[in-house]
């Protein structure tokens, strides 16, 4: 009994001892960069590595670095979770993939980009020195191996989100730029970091589309050309940019305005539905900054300058207003409806403009004293009612958005016959209104329905008798017909993208377009410095 309590005394003992053994041997393992180095180089050399001296030199060559790095908490915050490990050198330095990463960025140039945002001097000669293996001692090694390291993880998360998500985020260089577009985090950086395939992420981040590889291929002969600096490779960066951005999934069926070319298309995958000629907002006023400035320490309405650009934006299609109310806003009401009032006191009545104010109707706005009444506090409202002298035509396609900017008819058709038709207040001018409502309603008794609301016959001829009582109810003088809008829906929502593309692939041609609201001058000098 008494031998037992000293042998259970003595294990007691001797199962710390054990441990603190085992921990020992444990700091003094050589870990797994030092092993696949010496597998590697078939050297001892390697493992000797000291993990503990390695992240210190880690850490200091990080400090001296950070300020060159364009993530640098994202990339401390990888290795911290890691244990400073050098996990790009450990997975992709023997196999060659650090390479292929390097032999990526030097073909960099075929994207317009600059291999010098990614390092690429520095990353080389880390590989290099690395792989010439002339250290005489393993504290050598460390600074090599974190210079190494720390570049390589730069170059991948910068090329990673260049690739992926463009340089430029449109959201914060466009005032006017309402697209929801995917932008790179911490989250996405640091999932590139962590890639259990190399190769394979570099090969599925490059740009594929048929737009995008048709504009490199033209990017590529301009350069051989020695015009890679000339304006028509400029244009094709800032549109190559332009389908680098994360934009949302359009689906297979989608209408698309856009902006530079004048026009609307509907597509279906990569067939056309249905083209046509619009017309979109007028360019903003030559100096606007200095003018907006002023007004904007003045708050006089004559120092206001216009900016009827049409946003781009994304939406979807949801609703036709038929015979649809103008809601004038009051931008046109102080800058034109007033001015025209005080010119004719008619002018109201005639152009069937109804005056309200608080809500309320004005019975009789001809005896309003315009005069009286300041443009800046103008107190009344103003609708244009139904029909045929309606500024927005007879159809109103509705869509949600922030901007209250919705696609119309019009009943100035002149304006689809210029060149340049950036000539409306905001709103898209739809050249075949009739036709892009069928497309929308896709049921051939709501379009019958439509149709006879505009005062056309039925394609359905077993319904003209309806047709007939129609048109007999709004010729009837003694009961005085009041035209009124009547809604109808689409069929399913149908997403909407209003545009800005300025170079695009054509039937195996580029074509161009002005520069129509000087946008693109605007992207190209927030991205020039990346290329």
């Amino acid at each position: 009994m008494q031998k037992n309590t000293i042998l259970k005394k003595a294990l007691l003992l001797l199962i710390p001892f054990c441990l603190l053994l085992n921990a020992c041997s444990w700091f003094k393992d050589t870990p797994e960069v030092g092993l696949i180095l010496s597998k590697h180089f078939d050297r001892k050399l390697y493992k000797d590595f000291d993990t503990a001296a390695y992240n210190v030199v880690f850490r200091k060559h990080y400090d001296s670095l950070k300020g060159k790095l364009s993530n640098p908490n994202t990339i401390k915050k990888f290795y911290i979770n890691h244990n400073y490990e050098p996990r790009l050198v450990s997975l992709y330095f023997p196999a060659g993939a650090l390479d292929t990463l390097e032999a990526y960025i030097g073909k960099s140039e075929d994207h317009g980009f600059n291999p010098d945002n990614f390092r690429q001097k520095q990353l080389d000669a880390a590989l290099k020195e690395l792989a010439a293996d002339k250290f005489k001692k393993i504290e050598e090694v460390y600074p090599v191996i974190a210079d190494l390291e720390l570049n390589a993880a730069e170059a991948l998360i910068k090329y990673d989100n260049y690739m992926s998500y463009g340089v430029v985020n449109p959201r914060k260089l466009f005032s006017r730029y309402y697209v929801p577009v995917k932008r790179p985090d911490s989250a996405s950086m640091s999932g590139a970091l962590a890639t259990k395939d190399l190769g394979k992420l570099l090969k599925e981040i490059q740009p594929s589309s048929k737009q995008y590889l048709a504009l490199q291929h033209r990017l590529n002969i301009l350069k051989r050309e020695g015009l890679g600096k000339g304006d028509q490779a400029k244009t094709i960066m800032v549109n190559m940019e332009r389908l680098r951005w994360k934009l949302p999934e359009m689906g297979k069926e989608y209408v698309e305005v856009n902006i530079p070319d004048f026009s609307l298309t509907w597509f279906n995958q990569e067939d056309t539905v249905s083209h046509m000629k619009v017309c979109v907002g007028g360019k903003r006023e030559e100096g606007y900054a200095a003018k907006i400035a002023k007004y904007a320490k003045s708050g006089n309405l004559d120092d206001k300058p216009k900016n009827h650009e049409t946003p781009i934006l994304y939406s979807k299609l949801n609703s036709i207003q038929v015979n649809p109310v103008w809601n004038i806003p009051v931008s046109i009401a102080r800058n034109e409806i007033y001015w025209m009032a005080r010119k004719d006191p008619y002018y109201l009545s005639n152009s069937n403009i109804n005056v309200y104010r608080n809500g309320k109707l004005i019975g009789e706005p001809d005896t309003i004293q315009w005069s009286n009444y300041s443009r800046e506090k103008l107190p009344y409202q103003f609708k244009q009612g139904s029909g045929d002298g309606n500024a927005l035509g007879k159809f109103k396609f509705i869509f949600d958005n922030g901007s209250s900017i919705y696609l119309h008819d019009t009943n100035n058709k002149n304006g689809f016959n210029k060149a340049n038709r950036a000539i409306s207040h905001g709103c898209v001018r739809v050249e075949k209104p009739l036709e892009f409502a069928q497309n929308l309603v896709r049921d051939k008794y709501q379009y019958d329905q439509l149709r006879m609301e505009v005062n056309l016959p039925p394609l359905d001829t077993n319904r003209m008798n309806s047709y007939r009582k129609k048109l007999a109810k709004k010729a009837d003088t003694v009961n005085l017909f009041k035209l009124k809008p009547t809604w109808f829906g689409t069929k399913k929502p149908v997403p909407l993208i209003i545009n800005y593309i300025t170079a695009w692939s054509q039937n195996g041609s580029i074509q161009f377009r002005p520069d129509v609201y000087g946008l693109d001058e605007t992207l190209w000098l927030a991205m020039r410095k990346f290329m």
